[in-house]
């Protein structure tokens, strides 16, 4: 007799960890239609409602969920609404990653993450392995997101230091950090709520309407995609470095060397 009962918990579980899941996508999708104004009231009811919804309902699991899932309203909150202080368009990324640098420490203290500063024998040893891999992959989705929506470049030139600015950005602002929202943490606590792959498939979608401010929903198709094969190279290695730098990676050659040299990259 308490087998229908377990099984009809597992799923108004399953139920409330993807209630959020769909009206953030709901609010994307109205965002890429046009309807900024519904879009932003939202997820600003998205911030406020899921707080609330954790006090009445005592589940941890879900409560990390929830807390991650705060997270993206808040990078569009802030991604939407962040005036333009420089010219020079590359900037404004660190204006919109730099503020969520707090909200993101609060959730990982609260959620017992901890980072390691020792690099083991075996990261030493992978180091070289994932920093290809990265390159690699990272070619293949920017090149395929240029085709989509063939972005005009974020620095002058390919000199030196206008490759290290737009790398130090992408990598450590805009890399880092949603890689941190989305599979470091999303990912990681959907996981444990609704199995490994749903997990990723659920993941994977939210980061391609994340994307939904392009305007066009190849772009959402191709990032979503992109979320994939990032994702499922995060279940295999655990390496918030690869991640990282294939995201970082990609950014780089999407507004930075792709533009300058076009798709075959100088090469044909």
């Amino acid at each position: 007799m308490s087998i229908p009962k377990i099984s009809e918990h597992l799923t108004r579980d399953v139920k409330i960890t993807l209630l959020p899941v769909f009206f953030i996508m709901f609010a994307e999708l109205l965002l890429l239609m046009g309807q900024d104004y519904i879009s932003i009231w939202m997820h600003v009811g998205i911030i406020l409602c899921l707080p609330v919804i954790s006090i009445y309902y005592h589940n941890r699991e879900i409560t990390m969920v929830y807390q991650a899932l705060m997270l993206l309203s808040l990078l569009r909150l802030v991604n939407i609404s962040m005036p333009i202080f420089f010219e020079t368009t590359l900037y404004t990324f660190i204006f919109v990653y730099a503020p969520l640098i707090i909200p993101i420490y609060i959730v990982l203290k609260a959620q017992d993450f901890h980072f390691s500063l020792r690099i083991s024998d075996e990261m030493k040893k992978s180091w070289i392995q994932y920093s290809f891999i990265a390159v690699i992959v990272a070619i293949a989705i920017a090149q395929g997101e240029y085709a989509i929506i063939v972005v005009g470049h974020l620095i002058p030139d390919l000199s030196f230091m206008s490759l290290l600015q737009l790398s130090i950005i992408m990598i450590f602002f805009v890399g880092l950090i949603e890689e941190i929202i989305f599979r470091y943490i999303l990912q990681t606590r959907l996981e444990q709520t609704i199995g490994i792959w749903p997990a990723l498939l659920i993941a994977s979608a939210l980061f391609g309407v994340m994307h939904s401010g392009y305007g066009t929903i190849y772009e959402v198709l191709m990032t979503a995609t992109a979320g994939l094969v990032i994702g499922y190279l995060y279940v295999r290695t655990r390496s918030l470095y690869l991640i990282t730098m294939i995201h970082g990676l990609t950014n780089v050659f999407l507004f930075g060397i792709i533009p300058h040299l076009g798709t075959g990259l100088g090469l044909f």
